[in-house]
Order: structure tokens, then sequence, then C-alpha cells
């Protein structure tokens, strides 16, 4: 009678607790998939992860910051660089911020990560920024913002101009603008248009992106904010591998110069 009765309140507790999670998504254990072992938790409901350094710093942990972190990314493609990152002693982390393109709503979500690791995890100040194509406007859009807590931002192939992808009717829902209206306010959020305060601050660039990519054409992304950066007095690093695409070419995500520049400015801080 007692087993039976045991039995009874498990599956009352059981039942509320799954409805309360039904209610309130951002209550549920996050569910992801990560290319190396690390720590899958929420930020403002929406999912984060860390990937630890294999041996823990005696400082504040050094960091590279990930994006786009949607359900399948990071991927096994970037297992490579992790795992030379962690063997530096630099953690890398994310949070899905959903297709935001470097909105305001995006920009505050990123802040809030910014404040978890720093504030209550114990992690360098300022992390290097990595964005992998539209990972680019995500991340660029909120460097340009806090230049004083960027260390350095790289890029695969990366996303630099809202114009260019994923264009501005597209991307005017995630501003809560009509495209017209995104139109007229878009040097207020496009990275391109925005660099300057990275450049007084010194913050490095670097990309690697492919001469023929039509998704993410170059000279209108990392092609243009090389131009543009310089011109402010900034430095970039630009590799262009030739007849390459936006595409899975391993020479993108086993690419030696980014893990070096990573390495160099995460510890730098």
């Amino acid at each position: 009678m007692k087993d039976t009765m045991h039995i009874l309140v498990w599956l009352v507790v059981w039942s509320a607790a799954t409805a309360a999670e039904a209610q309130n998504p951002a209550a549920a254990p996050p569910d992801k998939k990560l290319p190396m072992p690390g720590e899958v938790f929420r930020v403002e409901g929406r999912t984060a992860f860390v990937i630890p350094p294999d041996k823990k710093s005696d400082v504040a942990t050094p960091w590279v910051w990930y994006a786009p972190t949607l359900p399948n990314l990071p991927g096994t493609e970037e297992r490579w660089m992790f795992e030379r990152f962690t063997k530096a002693g630099i953690a890398i982390a994310g949070i899905d911020v959903g297709e935001s393109f470097g909105s305001p709503d995006g920009r505050k979500l990123f802040s809030a990560f910014h404040r978890e690791l720093t504030d209550k995890r114990g992690f360098a100040p300022k992390p290097v920024l990595l964005g992998r194509s539209r990972g680019g406007l995500m991340t660029l859009g909120w460097a340009v913002e806090n230049a004083d807590k960027v260390g350095g931002f790289a890029g695969i192939y990366p996303v630099c101009n809202i114009a260019s992808y994923p264009g501005v009717p597209k991307a005017s829902g995630a501003f809560g603008l009509k495209p017209d209206e995104l139109t007229a306010r878009l040097a207020e959020h496009n990275p391109i248009d925005r660099l300057a305060a990275l450049a007084k601050a010194k913050v490095p660039l670097f990309a690697i992106h492919g001469d023929i990519d039509k998704v993410v054409p170059l000279e209108a992304n990392s092609g243009e904010v090389r131009k543009r950066f310089a011109e402010l007095g900034g430095e970039m690093q630009l590799i262009v591998p030739a007849g390459q695409g936006h595409n899975m070419w391993s020479g993108f995500f086993q690419c030696q110069e980014l893990v070096d520049f990573v390495i160099a400015n995460a510890k730098s801080q």
C-alpha cells in the first residue's frame, strides 16, 4: 500500500513539473548537442553553452564567443579549432539569439550573456568574437556598441552588411521595422557603418573569406570592412582562398592563422 502511495505521489509531482515546464519553456532543461563536452544552460530563457578549457586558469578564463549558436551550431566542423582553443586554455561559449541578424533584441541578449559569463562565471571581460556566416552580423552588431568589451573579432565568411545578406526585406522583421523603415535607419544598425569605435579601441579584426562567395559576397562584406577599417586607422587581416565560395571547405575551419589570431588576442586580455 505504501509503495502504491509513493508511486501516486511521484506521478503527481512529475505531472506538475511537466505541466510547469510546458507553461514555462524557459524552466525546462535545455537540450543541445555540442561538438565537444561542455555545459548547456539558459540565459534570459535562451539556450547557451560553455566548452571549458583543458586547464582552469588562475586568472579570469579567456574565451572565444561563437555565433550563430543555432540548434545545429556549432557543428563538428568547428571541432578542429575548438580543440586547439581548449588546449591553449581558452573556453568557447555562445548563446542562441535566433535569426536576429544583429538586431537590438539580439544585442540585448548578447549583453546579458556577457554579464553572465564575466560577472558570475569568472570569465575574462574581453572575449574574442568568432562569427561564422550570419554570426558575423550578431557578433559585430554587438561589438561596435561594446568595443571596450572586445578582445578581437574573427570571421569565417562573415556577414558584415545587412543589405548584402539577408537583405533588408528579410532582416526587417527581426528589427521590428518595415523594409523602408530599416532602409532609412540602416546606418544605425549595419556593422560596416559602425566600425569607428572598434578602430578607436584598436580592436584587431581577422577574416577568412572565399573570392567566389555568392551567398555572402567578399567585396560587400569582409572586403568592405577591411577597406573602411583601414580608413579609420584599424588593422584587419584578411585571407582570401582562391576558388572558394560559401561552403564547407575544410580550409575555412582548419585555418591555423585564425587559431593563432584567436589564441593571441584571447590570452592578451
